[in-house]
């Protein structure tokens, strides 16, 4: 009986252990080489692409990095959220957080087809938009990072969880915290994430609570804001998350939490007497150890729930499942 009570409670506890560690239990399959002898210039050709797109437009760099961050939430790093509706599912793209918001499909549609025409059939999209996102960031004066290869791509997508699953404009610090959790991340690493909106800009409509119900808000920043986003209508205007360098990757957004300067509801949570201030203070005076962090948690972020080995597919096009 002892020997039985034993082995049912080592049985136990290895699966709680793989419970915690599941969300990056196929991390271990990735490799920075994994397209070293395939697709020698693969990143060369996403960085050079990268930079182009960000000498049209420098807020696509943002753009890229939320597409990776909706794409990672949602049943993991899979490049779900490039998939175009069909006939056998709902994608992503018109889930409620991504609905008129995601952008950058174009850019990722640029390096799919460069890097298909030197790799033909090689490269996952889920790689090409792992690639994108690190190189956007460091094109805009943020921290690199090495990024661990061969994800392959998603066949299948949901709405669902797109809806349920990505963290809420409007959601308060413990609902951050537990929805971070669920993907393996800690709230240090949600709030060095969070870093990411020192660049791009957000509607109207995910921040008009704020500027006109919140209190925890500077009055001279809520005016300000007011005066592009009305109380009713405008939900498609504009606003920079960081005021001062829209397009500028660093530590203003929490200098802005410091001062109650934050655009979106969930940011100021990070900076409202509770568990994450202090490390908020942190960031808002020391830029290395933001970048630092930043990078460390975006390594993290890259291996949730990986597809590798021979699930999923090598999508053709980064829009269409492969069909023959």
């Amino acid at each position: 009986m002892r020997i039985f009570l034993v082995t049912v409670f080592i049985n136990i506890s290895l699966v709680l252990l793989l419970a915690c560690i599941w969300p990056h239990a196929n991390a271990q399959q990735l490799s920075p080489t994994f397209y070293a002898r395939r697709c020698p210039n693969l990143q060369n050709i996403v960085r050079v692409a990268m930079r182009q797109a960000l000498n049209r437009e420098l807020r696509l760099g943002a753009s890229i990095l939320r597409l990776f961050f909706h794409d990672c939430f949602v049943n993991g790093c899979d490049a779900s959220i490039l998939l175009d509706d069909m006939a056998t599912f709902t994608g992503e793209k018109n889930a409620f957080p991504n609905r008129n918001s995601a952008r950058g499909f174009e850019v990722i549609d640029t390096i799919k087809t460069r890097v298909e025409a030197a790799c033909n059939n090689t490269v996952s999209c889920a790689d090409i938009l792992a690639l994108a996102t690190r190189d956007g960031v460091f094109l805009l004066g943020g921290p690199s990072w090495t990024v661990a290869l061969g994800r392959r791509d998603a066949t299948t997508a949901s709405q669902s969880a797109a809806n349920s699953q990505i963290p809420s404009p409007f959601a308060d610090l413990s609902t951050l915290i537990s929805m971070f959790r669920a993907k393996g991340l800690s709230p240090g690493d949600m709030t060095a994430l969070s870093g990411g909106h020192t660049i791009g800009q957000a509607q109207c409509f995910t921040f008009r609570t704020r500027i006109y119900n919140d209190t925890n808000i500077n009055g001279n920043f809520a005016a300000a804001r007011r005066a592009n986003c009305p109380p009713t209508g405008g939900d498609a205007k504009l606003a920079p998350l960081d005021i001062q360098t829209p397009n500028r990757f660093g530590n203003n957004y929490y200098q802005n939490l410091v001062v109650q300067r934050g655009l979106l509801h969930s940011d100021q949570v990070l900076f409202n007497n509770g568990s994450q201030d202090a490390l908020v203070r942190t960031y808002s005076a020391n830029n290395v150890a933001f970048y630092k962090d930043f990078a460390a948690a975006m390594v993290k972020l890259g291996n949730i729930s990986p597809l590798t080995g021979t699930s999923g597919q090598i999508r053709k096009n980064c829009r269409l499942v492969n069909v023959d």
